[in-house]
């Protein structure tokens, strides 16, 4: 294989699936470690990605930054993360997705005896001088314009860790009742989340029917909860039911 055909299919495999590592990488494209291990370090010369250790992770995130996101819907995200704090009780564990309406629910937990397990940096700062609540923080690559952690070390720390509830964010969600998500990198993250979790609680404000995402996360029956203050579409409700999914408007 040509060199630039194999820095083509890093970059692209980098960009898709997020932070990579060199076995990896070298699996996927039928060549040696030292052989990815040079392209790595060609295309970090030139600009393409950055190198971390073990591994790589593309340079461009073309996701919108948080804290212009944050500033969406603020109303309605305060709605719904004020319901689902009230689904979790002292004494539990509780997983925090990615993104701004975790954000949002963090600010719900102080002076609560709780376990938060995340790899969001602003709940982290949110919660971190409150010592009634024991943060686990996962670790991971940073992914600065969205203030969280992420990659296989993510994923590798989730399988080593259980919670009562999942508080899971979306993009959008499909009258077919699909979760989906704009970022790729996102998507293996929360799947181990919810494989993590007893219970999947996803937060969907007006915004997310039919929202955005290209890429599919889980179907209605991976979903135990959806807290929302838009009433669903008829599709959407009908898809919900199905998969047996208990619906709170707020």
């Amino acid at each position: 294989m040509l060199p630039q055909r194999r820095h083509d299919l890093i970059l692209r495999t980098l960009r898709s699936e997020g932070p990579a590592g060199v076995q990896v990488l070298a699996e996927r494209l039928g060549v040696s470690p030292a052989t990815i291990r040079r392209d790595l370090v060609e295309l970090d010369r030139q600009g393409r990605l950055t190198r971390v250790h073990g591994g790589a992770v593309a340079a461009e995130d073309l996701d919108d930054p948080f804290a212009e996101v944050a500033m969406l819907r603020v109303e309605e995200k305060d709605a719904v993360a004020e319901r689902a704090a009230q689904l979790i009780k002292d004494g539990e564990a509780v997983l925090l997705d990615i993104g701004t309406t975790a954000h949002r629910l963090a600010r719900k937990l102080h002076g609560r005896s709780l376990t938060v397990i995340t790899s969001n940096l602003m709940v982290y700062e949110e919660l971190k001088d409150d010592q009634e609540i024991q943060i686990v923080l996962l670790g991971g690559v940073l992914r600065r314009s969205y203030h969280s952690l992420v990659g296989f070390l993510t994923e590798d720390n989730l399988r080593q860790v259980h919670a009562d509830h999942l508080i899971l964010g979306t993009s959008g969600v499909r009258p077919t009742g699909q979760v989906m998500d704009t970022t790729a990198v996102e998507v293996p993250l929360k799947r181990a989340m919810i494989a993590a979790a007893d219970q999947v609680v996803l937060l969907a404000d007006v915004g997310k029917f039919p929202g955005t995402g290209i890429a599919k996360v889980c179907g209605p029956k991976d979903i135990d909860v959806v807290i929302t203050n838009a009433p669903a579409d008829p599709a959407t409700a009908a898809a919900l039911r199905e998969g047996e999914v208990e619906v709170i408007e707020v």
